[in-house]
């Protein structure tokens, strides 16, 4: 059983008790509400697991054979077919062939045999507000804040926040260094007090991702790039089985980023943190590096 099957688990278990109602389950699965309540009677009968796809660990019954994939794919790299897209190449291997294939499939044979490069998703120039998700713990934004928290007046200081989308609850900490350790640390700390949610939703940073690194004077510079082995925190939520989600425009992240910078926020606003003469060695009310915060509405407790 999988990590998503456990999750799925837990969901159908809190519908059978009646904690969620069934709309809030097929919400949360992504399913409709007849389904949950197939899965519910599947629960009764089968128990746990109900969860588990009857083809799991088997290949799907309309798979098409690879002998036919490798023949298509060899008929594709003759010169005559040189310079065809999938949807003319799907045609041509159903008239002349009688290999039937979606355009789809034979694209995926194409890329596969190096006779077609996949073109990148342009990116829409209307950014529209979405919105907020409906449940807590559904989606956690995850950012660091570089603002002068002490006005200049000592060391440099990073917030990494972590933002509820659902009811904006922060969980944040102060620190020297933004560093794979610290958020590391931040996010051992947000599960063991709130438990693991269903995704985390950040920028593209290299604490993150892997980004494969070329010149632009490089030969095949323009051609895709190469799949990277998954960072530090990247194989942590994996082993988590929580979602990343990674922000693919500033307009996208600009929530995170906001309610990191928003000082009015915070109790520790710049007018008292200058009253109470705050610095690296003596600060004071709170404000120390390596100590996580909670604010579920106005105030900022440690």
């Amino acid at each position: 059983m999988t990590q998503a099957d456990r999750d799925r688990l837990v969901t159908l278990k809190k519908a059978k008790k009646k904690l969620i109602t069934q709309v809030d389950a097929s919400e949360e699965l992504g399913v409709s509400i007849r389904q949950v309540q197939r899965l519910l009677d599947a629960l009764k009968e089968r128990g746990d697991k109900a969860v588990i796809h009857g083809l799991s660990g088997k290949s799907s019954n309309r798979k098409i054979e690879e002998r036919i994939e490798r023949q298509a794919v060899k008929i594709l790299s003759a010169p005559v077919y040189e310079g065809f897209g999938p949807t003319l190449a799907a045609e041509y291997l159903g008239k002349k062939h009688g290999i039937e294939a979606s355009k789809e499939t034979v694209r995926k044979w194409m890329i596969g045999g190096k006779l077609w490069r996949a073109k990148k998703e342009k990116v829409k120039q209307v950014h529209v507000w979405r919105p907020r998700r409906s449940r807590l713990g559904e989606l956690v934004q995850w950012d660091t804040s570089e603002h002068d928290w002490l006005e200049g007046r000592g060391e440099q200081l990073y917030l990494i926040a972590m933002i509820d989308d659902a009811t904006s609850r922060l969980f944040a900490r102060f620190v020297r260094h933004d560093s794979t350790e610290e958020n590391m640390k931040l996010l051992w700390s947000y599960v063991e007090k709130f438990g693991r949610p269903l995704a985390f939703y950040t920028d593209k940073a290299s604490l993150f991702r892997n980004n494969e690194k070329r010149r632009r004077d490089e030969p095949g510079v323009d051609q895709d790039a190469a799949e990277m082995p998954p960072t530090q925190i990247g194989r942590a939520l994996r082993e988590l089985g929580v979602t990343w989600i990674a922000a693919h425009s500033p307009q996208a992240k600009a929530y995170a980023s906001y309610c990191t910078s928003c000082e009015p926020r915070m109790t520790f606003s710049g007018k008292r943190r200058r009253l109470a003469s705050l610095t690296p060695c003596a600060l004071r009310g709170g404000l120390v590096p390596g100590s996580s915060y909670s604010q579920s509405s106005r105030s900022f407790t440690g």
